[in-house]
């Protein structure tokens, strides 16, 4: 395979190509975002270096997107999926009787009406077997009169303007998976749900090989965060106090046909590997099985930091967000509590270290309100950086997030001795409390509520003033990390696991393409 990006989808069938170990699937991160998620695959791929990659990366459009990262050597091919195309100014012509309109649009429904892993095969037959192009799936009098029936049975009571333009975005991100050429290997992992699960549990149901999926943070919880705080949303279903309305609405079809992703993904994959225990609860409440399920932490060179320089109390007094100005960060809370800390630390400094160019709306917002509260002299935003420069300056880092899984930051600074203040999100209680550790370290930081500017700088406060208490809570983490989130560890865990299912014997296809 080409290591170019495809800048378009074809419906015809993919070429021939030399069969990958692992097929990785990724969605809105590598290689075209920085850090997080995208760091971990490229760790990933550069540990297991004995094993060829292919690298699958689901992106919204065609706009050009730059590169962040250099493929390793042991990757194979590369291919984009692009979700979403501009709604087309001709139907396709073609009218198609087989399958029968009201068919596909009864599988829809199944599926995203606690449907999973059979109802999705249902769906691959049917736009397979019946020979359907991308285009007839979106731009036909078949697509129309699927959304047609969809809407009769779903939502009639609400706007079919909404319904129509949801619709497109939902389905027509689910066609382009089931469209997408499909690249071949013995393992095809995963990144997420969403439309990266969704093309591993094709890939599963229509080759027989086995499909794993690696959870950082919750694909459907970070969805459902973006929904239910999206302006653009209109709810239009006036329930009142009614308890026994089932009417549902915009942000309801939206949220289940996530969910219905998940299930699905959950079904046809015979992995769920996750990166702490409390993402397994909600796991299971979207249908994955117990005995699928996996814990597999993060893992860090704790070589590459555990030796770096101690910032020390005669230097300025240095507070840091490590990653990306986008709103699931909430810097402006970061921001927010630079200000309140601003009256009682003096000199203090604030470095937000990570890209700026993701959501240039919410850092042009960020920069406004930095500029507001008069932290010209206090806030820096640094851009992409490397990390490794700056942690010696750092007296605290502080994570100000809606949703994490287990941050990669906090265990990179840990190693680097730095104490950490965080919100109570995914692991970073695990992290800096060690909860049911044996023998107990002790805290290597503390943990704050969501969006609590007063709780985060009273809590940066306190370790600011106090030399002796920041360097045990630093000294503690650093051991913590080094104890249980070795790169080694999660290397040997994950050549087990690719190991264990490369040499599996291919099951029965449970759905074929045409």
């Amino acid at each position: 395979m080409s290591l170019q990006p495809k800048s378009s989808q074809s419906d015809l069938p993919a070429a021939e190509v030399v069969e990958a170990d692992v097929c990785l699937i990724a969605e809105g991160c590598y290689p075209y975002v920085s850090g997080g998620v995208s760091s971990w695959i490229d760790w990933l791929m550069r540990t297991q270096s004995d094993l060829e990659f292919s690298v699958v990366a689901i992106v919204s459009g065609f706009e050009r997107r730059q590169r962040r990262y250099s493929f390793p050597p042991n990757v194979r091919g590369f291919s984009e999926v692009v979700l979403h195309r501009p709604l087309a100014l001709h139907w396709s012509a073609s009218w198609v009787r087989k399958p029968p309109r009201a068919e596909l649009a009864d599988a829809l429904i199944a599926l995203t009406s606690e449907g999973g892993a059979k109802e999705l095969a249902r769906i691959i037959e049917l736009v397979k077997g019946g020979g359907l192009s991308f285009s007839e799936l979106l731009n036909s009098r078949l697509a129309w009169d699927i959304v047609c029936r969809m809407y009769d049975t779903i939502m009639p009571q609400a706007s079919f303007l909404h319904f129509y333009w949801a619709w497109r975005a939902l389905f027509g991100g689910l066609f382009a998976t089931l469209k997408a050429p499909l690249p071949k290997a013995l393992v095809y992992h995963t990144i997420s749900t969403g439309y990266a699960g969704m093309l591993a549990a094709r890939a599963a149901l229509e080759t027989g090989r086995p499909a794993i999926i690696t959870e950082h943070g919750i694909y459907t919880n970070e969805r459902r965060i973006e929904i239910l705080t999206a302006d653009w949303m209109v709810d239009t279903v006036e329930k009142g106090l009614s308890i026994n309305d089932d009417r549902i609405d915009l942000r309801d079809v939206w949220i289940r046909a996530f969910d219905a992703y998940a299930r699905a993904c959950y079904d046809a994959c015979s992995a769920i590997t996750t990166l702490y225990r409390d993402n397994q609860r909600l796991q299971m409440d979207l249908g994955a099985k117990g005995e699928k399920l996996k814990v597999i932490a993060n893992g860090i060179e704790v070589e590459r930091f555990n030796g770096l320089p101690r910032a020390t109390c005669d230097m300025r007094p240095t507070m840091a967000l490590i990653g990306r100005v986008v709103p699931i960060k909430d810097v402006k809370t970061f921001i927010s509590a630079a200000a309140d800390l601003r009256g009682r630390i003096p000199h203090l400094r604030a470095l937000v270290l990570g890209p700026t160019d993701e959501d240039p709306a919410y850092f042009k917002e960020c920069t406004e309100l930095a500029c507001e509260l008069g932290l010209q002299e206090t806030l820096i935003f640094t851009g992409n950086v490397n990390l490794v420069d700056y942690l010696p300056q750092i007296h605290v880092v502080v994570l100000t997030s809606l949703s994490e899984a287990q941050p990669l930051v906090l265990l990179e600074a840990g190693a680097a001795g730095i104490p950490c203040v965080t919100t109570d999100v995914g692991s970073c209680r695990e992290i800096l409390e060690g909860i049911g550790e044996q023998p107990a370290l002790g805290p290597g930081g503390m943990v704050t509520h969501l969006v609590a500017p007063k709780q985060i700088a009273d809590a940066v406060c306190g370790l600011l003033q106090d030399e002796l208490l920041r360097r045990r809570l630093g000294h503690a983490l650093c051991e913590r990390v080094r104890r249980h989130y070795g790169s080694d560890r999660a290397r040997r865990e994950y050549s087990m696991l690719y190991r264990q299912f490369r040499t599996a014997p291919p099951r029965p296809p449970a759905a074929r393409s045409g």
